[in-house]
């Protein structure tokens, strides 16, 4: 019997996988297989340090990238914030999900997008402007949004700019309310997708999506707000089409970015009908029956049983790679 330390915090919902609700749902859907688990609550970095010093698991499975006072945005967590996953690395903790660097990449996605350029993956013309920087010449529409959030926080019809103007506008309005760097990229209008990474070599699956909302609840633009993710009002299919392109940059994507274990990446047509790479989640959500990795999983894995045996399943998965991983299986 495989012991997972199950890690959140008042950060959990907005940085990672889910709220306190969904980290019993997750742990009650470990607790049906080969593990067992238990829960630390950390607030601060004597609580995160005290819950490492048991020792009395065998992996960690952590929704918080970092352990800080910035608990409503992912960002980069402020001075003195405690990435969770470099104090695992230096401790020789095992824990799912990819490195403390990779998940640093992850959040810039700047530095997403950067990496996989140069590997020759396909990703949206961009530019990085920090407070006070030049704007840059890229050609309107285009798309303005936080170089370190998820969840689509700071994203909305005001994130499409056709002037330099507008992009000033909507730099500085990123600059001051969220108090990091603005993402310019070319603007994509075609549909989303997105491709679920579970579990490692042998184990490993690509399970993709095509994303759709509704259009009478999108705005001027078909783009996702904050507001319509992990409420039942985005929907996803299997693709008819695309499927076999979409895993092949996914697979290309997470192979360049030493992914590991669970990621997410979301991908875009752009004007001219290419497929785009967006970004790389590095903790997916997991809100059963909503977050869209087990979403994604029902469609592919459907159970006599219904979906609380789907999301048992998808969890093991991930779960018992990662032992596999760290050779602990």
């Amino acid at each position: 019997m495989h012991r997972i330390l199950i890690l959140t915090g008042p950060g959990g919902d907005a940085q990672g996988w889910g709220d306190m609700a969904v980290t019993r749902h997750v742990a009650e859907a470990l607790d049906a297989g080969p593990f067992r688990t238990a829960i630390a609550y950390v607030e601060s970095a004597e609580d995160f340090h005290a819950a490492m010093a048991r020792r009395d698991f065998d992996l960690v499975w952590s929704a918080l990238y970092h352990v800080s006072g910035h608990t409503d945005t992912v960002g980069l967590g402020g001075p003195g914030a405690l990435w969770v996953a470099d104090t695992m690395d230096a401790l020789g903790i095992p824990y799912i999900g990819p490195d403390a660097l990779t998940m640093k990449q992850l959040i810039l996605k700047h530095d997403t997008h950067r990496i996989l350029r140069e590997r020759g993956i396909e990703v949206p013309v961009h530019a990085l402007v920090e407070p006070g920087g030049e704007l840059p010449g890229l050609a309107f529409p285009a798309f303005v949004k936080p170089d370190a959030e998820s969840r689509s926080v700071g994203i909305s019809d005001d994130s499409v700019v056709h002037s330099r103007e507008e992009l000033a506008r909507r730099c500085a309005y990123i600059h001051a309310e969220l108090r990091q760097a603005a993402l310019v990229e070319e603007y994509m209008p075609g549909p989303e997708y997105t491709v679920a990474m579970l579990g490692n070599g042998r184990r490993q699956e690509f399970l993709t999506g095509l994303v759709t909302v509704d259009p009478s609840h999108y705005g001027k633009y078909p783009i996702l707000r904050t507001d319509l993710r992990g409420v039942g009002l985005t929907k996803l299919s299997v693709p008819p089409t695309r499927v076999e392109e979409a895993v092949a940059l996914t697979r290309r994507a997470t192979d360049a970015l030493r992914c590991w274990d669970h990621v997410r990446v979301d991908l875009r047509l752009d004007a001219g009908g290419r497929l785009r790479i967006m970004e790389v989640n590095g903790i997916p959500g997991l809100k059963p029956g909503k977050s869209w990795s087990p979403q994604l999983y029902s469609l592919y894995h459907p159970s006599a049983q219904g979906p609380a045996k789907e999301y048992q399943e998808m969890l093991h998965l991930v779960a018992g790679s990662a032992l596999e991983r760290w050779g602990l299986a």
